[in-house]
């Protein structure tokens, strides 16, 4: 979880970092309209303070494409944000030396203290303010976009064992796999197949240091790939944990019959319920709980897919994965630490706070990062669970070869797509060839959701192929 967690605090946003080139060409501009944003901050030193007790420095730079303050000296020496411990009372110092020729500043607003905004590299600018109450503040850079492509911290005062209390429950991971899917049925004839899905609820990992009362399908988020062949005859057997303060059901899209299944699962705590279909139509399909509020249900995680293979199964390819793409609506503001929780006004409103791969932010990072090698051919089958926003899936730095639009797998697939659109309750396949080795990230392209968590790696190993892609790579990338 640790692992998770660390690369979440180093992973990047593409649509900050194109924030931050264009605030970076226009620094004198910019400089004189935040600076106007934020004229109630003190800042620069502050002499009737008297001599500085507790002394910081930061320089700025990118770490991994992501924009950080790295600590310089003492116990904070290239620490990424790091936590800052102060006592009430103690007269702070911070100096922030800019290292990457941008335009920056260093700022804990709740303590109305600030650094100049400067851009020059190796320019320096020197804050100094007195702690007031105890608790737990953020300091960041002020700068649009830069908090959020990675340069926020804590400002811990007093007792900073309790003030950086974890949050045990931000350490529970409901976040399913995305190569955590049974393999083609390859068999040709229909049979009878059971399924088995219990509804649990569990307050687990949102975000670094926060967590989300999920409802989940078997207790990870989406719920199972479930696989199945056209013709087949799927016996559905739902069970509600006994410990749930909810009832649910499932509907399948897969189901010809009222409610997709529906009207026959709405399951109470403790009991269970069951129905049968037969896999008229092959396809890759939602399913998803339909208990009022329905909406509600599905943002809180109870989602999934299910394949219903056609005849002669689908093309070999080298890796499948799953991912399922969904909106968190939280009634404390992103990046708020702690337990979160559910907002019915943000969700009526259309207003998530969180947009996540997998149920979690970073979910699709580390070591659940989908992985393969050059020469190698990936298929994908992704989903939006929702309930509301349209997802323009794309790879940065790939081509789908195919796209199966719809997620009909009897139709022709579109051919060389570069972005492929997928609506609240549908699904596509996509596949692709990989040539170059790198790193690659899954994204909706609507970027602005990449700041509220929705991005995920493919990492790709192999010799370099220079006949295909051939440069020296740049810092300060958003890609």
């Amino acid at each position: 979880m640790q692992q998770l967690s660390n690369v979440f605090k180093h992973w990047f946003f593409a649509a900050a970092m194109i924030l931050v080139l264009l605030t970076s060409a226009c620094a004198g501009a910019a400089n004189a309209a935040t600076v106007a944003s934020n004229d109630a901050l003190a800042r620069g030193t502050n002499t009737q303070l008297g001599e500085p007790t507790v002394r910081f420095a930061f320089k700025t730079g990118m770490v991994e494409g992501r924009m950080a303050f790295i600590g310089v000296g003492g116990d904070l020496d290239g620490q990424i944000n790091p936590d800052l411990s102060v006592q009430p009372g103690d007269v702070v110092e911070i100096t922030l030396t800019i290292g990457d020729g941008m335009l920056h500043d260093w700022a804990a607003p709740d303590l109305g203290a600030a650094t100049e905004q400067i851009s020059e590299t190796g320019k320096q600018a020197v804050v100094t303010f007195q702690a007031g109450e105890a608790g737990e503040y953020s300091y960041y850079c002020t700068v649009p976009g830069h908090r959020q492509a990675g340069m926020e911290g804590r400002l811990l005062v007093g007792n900073t064992a309790a003030s950086a209390e974890t949050n045990p429950a931000a350490d529970v991971s409901i976040v399913r796999s995305p190569d955590d899917l049974p393999g083609p049925l390859n068999r040709s004839t229909p049979e009878t197949v059971r399924v088995d899905l219990e509804t649990v609820e569990v307050e687990a990992r949102l975000a670094d240091g926060t967590s989300y009362k999920f409802w989940t399908f078997n207790g990870k988020l989406p719920g199972p790939f479930l696989r199945v062949r056209v013709g087949d005859t799927v016996e559905v057997h739902l069970k509600n944990a006994a410990n749930s303060e909810f009832a649910h059901s499932v509907d399948f899209h897969a189901v010809t019959g009222p409610g997709g299944g529906a009207v026959a699962t709405q399951t109470k705590p403790g009991e269970e319920t069951s129905f049968t279909f037969k896999a008229l139509n092959p396809g890759l399909y939602v399913y998803h709980c339909a208990t009022p509020m329905v909406a509600h249900h599905i943002s809180n995680g109870m989602y999934g897919l299910i394949l219903v293979e056609p005849e002669g199964g689908l093309p070999a390819v080298d890796h499948e994965y799953y991912v399922m793409q969904g909106e968190v609506y939280t009634v404390e503001d992103l990046g708020t630490k702690g337990s979160n929780s559910f907002s019915v006004e943000k969700l009526l409103d259309e207003q998530p706070e969180y947009f996540t791969f997998n149920g979690a932010v970073g979910a699709l990072t580390g070591e659940n990062a989908l992985t393969a090698n050059t020469g190698e051919t990936v298929r994908i089958f992704f989903g939006v669970g929702g309930p509301n926003f349209t997802s323009s899936f794309h790879v940065i730095g790939e081509i789908f070869d195919r796209v199966y639009d719809q997620a009909s797998l009897t139709s022709a697939p579109l051919t060389d797509v570069q972005t492929t659109l997928v609506p609240p309750g549908g699904a596509t396949m996509v596949e692709f060839n990989l040539e170059v080795p790198g790193r690659y990230i899954l994204v909706d392209h609507a970027l602005s959701r990449m700041e509220r968590g929705l991005a995920g790696f493919l990492m790709v190993e192999g010799p370099e192929n220079h006949e295909v892609y051939e440069g020296t790579e740049t810092e300060g990338s958003g890609h």
